[in-house]
């Protein structure tokens, strides 16, 4: 293949990760849009919160399963392909909700397609990215990508929430969509498969750098993904992490991100002013998952996480008791903004510390569907305890709980020894 040039060397390296920003931006995005559909959803088809619950967490749980095959696919045919095709299946799955009438339609447009088409544009995309671009700055680039899904909430939920108090659900949809295929034409413009694409070694290398080539690049990359999940399964620190990462998602995207929005409402709080409330806390994520990659590359990252989770879990006992005035939920979102996804960075770490760089994105890739599948967990749950007891408190304060407990598990982790030796291509 003949290396096509471009501007700015290594620093190239930069342009992009800010267009991987920007798509991680939007399947953020896409993957917070049911949080504001339920009451438009349940308006026009009177679907309960509880069937469109299982479908975001449908999602929610593809969108973590695909992760890992996802990482192997990228070294097998391509990143740049399966970025393209992955949104291609956002946009289409997301266009064709338009014409649903019934349930299933909605379990397949919004669980099934868009669930597989985001897990592609999640955080094993930003790790394979980091690996592949970077040889130092690793923590402060993998927590600026980790922040785009906060910012998409950022940029996103205001807006949607807006449509959808307008104009129902549709027009969240046709959003979305339009947004995810525009940004297909600036991947294959912009984003080359790898350095050496252009000419150039990773940011921070030597002229004589020779990257990490993953084995999922020959082979069967499907028996590959699998054989790497039951090598790092034998290993305590996987376990550790995945537990932790289970957590994670079951106390944000899960809980948070997908029924906080109808939690304020049942207090008496408009669609928008909640989803005002959301974008807070995407601002202060943004600073404090930067700063958390920071700090990755300098200070103990286990210390890190048990901090994260701690701080994490307090927020949420307290979010129940606060009465929910103006002061007490700036309060919430300043403490729960700042740790939303903070844990990616240090989690990133941890893996490739342990399972190195050959293998450490596709584990890592695992550890993220022990996110994916605490998210869809919290997702179903907080529906169903919503339909059981009449209120969210429970849901909340359990999700509080499990959040100390993921601090304690933390502070167990020990990299010092290689979990294993990646096998030879």
């Amino acid at each position: 293949m003949i290396a096509q040039s471009r501007p700015f060397g290594q620093r190239y390296a930069f342009v992009v990760v800010a267009v991987i920003f920007f798509c991680l931006l939007i399947a953020a995005g896409l993957r917070s849009a049911p949080s504001v559909m339920m009451v438009p959803l349940e308006e026009s088809f009177g679907w309960h919160r509880d069937v469109t619950s299982w479908a975001a967490s449908v999602g929610i749980l593809l969108y973590g399963l695909t992760g890992p095959f996802a990482a192997a696919l990228m070294e097998r045919i391509g990143m740049r392909r399966t970025l393209l095709g992955a949104l291609l299946v956002m946009s289409g799955s997301t266009a064709l909700s338009l014409f649903m009438t019934e349930p299933w339609h909605l379990f397949l447009t919004w669980g099934v397609f868009s669930g597989i088409g985001s897990g592609a544009v999640a955080s094993v995309l930003g790790a394979t990215i980091v690996n592949r671009w970077f040889k130092t700055n690793r923590g402060l680039m993998m927590g600026l990508m980790s922040a785009s899904s906060a910012t998409g909430m950022l940029v996103f939920l205001p807006l949607i929430a807006s449509l959808a108090q307008s104009g129902g659900w549709k027009p969240v949809a046709i959003a979305v969509a339009v947004a995810t295929a525009a940004l297909i034409p600036f991947v294959l413009l912009l984003v080359p498969e790898r350095p050496a694409s252009i000419g150039q070694v990773r940011y921070g290398a030597d002229a004589d750098d020779v990257p990490p080539v993953s084995p999922a690049s020959q082979g069967n990359f499907l028996a590959h993904t699998l054989n790497t999940l039951r090598r790092a399964a034998g290993t305590r620190v996987f376990w550790y992490l995945f537990a932790t990462f289970f957590v994670c998602g079951f106390t944000t995207n899960g809980l948070v991100g997908t029924h906080l929005i109808a939690f304020c409402g049942d207090m008496g709080i408009g669609e928008v002013q909640a989803a005002g409330l959301l974008s807070m806390m995407g601002i202060f994520d943004l600073i404090g998952t930067t700063l958390s990659g920071w700090l990755t590359d300098r200070f103990d990252p286990r210390k890190l996480l048990g901090v994260y989770y701690a701080v994490r879990g307090l927020s949420l006992i307290y979010l129940p008791y606060s009465g929910f005035s103006a002061t007490s939920l700036v309060i919430f979102a300043v403490l729960y903004g700042l740790d939303w996804i903070a844990t990616v960075p240090p989690t990133l770490r941890l893996a490739n510390e342990a399972f190195g760089d050959r293998s450490g994105p596709i584990v890592f890739g695992w550890i993220v569907a022990g996110h994916q599948v605490g998210a869809a967990a919290a997702a179903a749950f907080g529906g169903t305890m919503r339909e059981l007891q009449g209120n969210y408190e429970l849901a909340f304060l359990i999700a509080g709980m499990t959040g100390i407990a993921a601090a304690c598990i933390s502070l167990l982790i020990n990299t010092d020894r290689p979990a294993f030796e990646p096998q030879a291509a």
